[in-house]
C-alpha cells in the first residue's frame, strides 16, 4: 500500500489498516460495532497472538485447513492436549522441538516434520537455546481455538476438576 497526502493517518497492523484524519480517529468505535453487527471474526480474532510460551501467526485459512506460524520461546512448552475435530501437521523451519505424538516422543530439526491424528494426545516443547519456529498445518472439520483439551499445562490452563 502507498499513499500520497496522506500523512498521519494510517494505521497498519498484521490485523488491518486503518486510515482516517487524526480528527476522527475517535470514530473508529463506529467500525468495531459495524463489525459486531455482521458477527464478523475480526472483532474477536487476530492474526499474530501472543501465548505464554511464545506467538503464532495465523498465516492462511479456508474452510477445512488453517496455517499457522508458530514461534516457541526456549525452554518453553506448550500444553500436553488433544483436538476432538482436527489433526496437526508440523514442519519445523528453524531450532529444535521436543515433540510428544501419542506415546512416542521424538527431536525435530530443521526441515523435519510430524503428524498428529485427530484425538492423539501430543505436545510441543522447544529444548533448545534459540527460538523455534515452525509451521503447523490444521486440517479438519472444525478447527476452533476452544477446540483444545488440555490434560497438562506449566502456565496454569488446565480447567481444575
Amino acid at each position: 500500500m502507498a499513499t500520497v497526502g496522506l500523512g498521519n493517518m494510517v494505521v497498519e497492523t498484521n490485523d488491518a489498516v486503518l486510515i482516517a484524519a487524526k480528527d476522527q480517529v475517535q470514530d473508529v468505535k463506529k467500525i468495531v460495532e459495524a463489525l459486531k453487527a455482521q458477527n464478523r471474526s475480526e472483532v474477536s480474532q487476530h492474526r499474530h497472538v501472543y501465548r505464554p510460551w511464545g506467538v503464532y501467526d495465523s498465516i492462511d485459512n479456508g474452510e477445512r485447513y488453517q496455517v499457522k506460524r508458530i514461534t516457541v520461546k526456549p525452554g518453553a512448552k506448550l500444553s500436553v492436549q488433544m483436538h476432538h475435530h482436527r489433526a496437526e501437521h508440523w514442519i519445523v523451519v528453524s531450532g529444535t522441538a521436543k515433540v510428544t505424538n501419542g506415546d512416542k516422543e521424538i527431536m525435530l530439526t530443521e526441515n523435519q516434520s510430524t503428524y498428529i491424528p485427530v484425538g492423539v494426545v501430543h505436545a510441543l516443547e522447544n529444548p533448545g537455546v534459540i527460538p523455534l519456529e515452525l509451521i503447523e498445518v490444521q486440517s479438519g472439520s472444525y478447527l476452533g481455538e476452544d477446540d483444545i483439551v488440555r490434560f497438562e499445562d506449566r502456565y496454569g490452563r488446565v480447567p481444575k476438576a
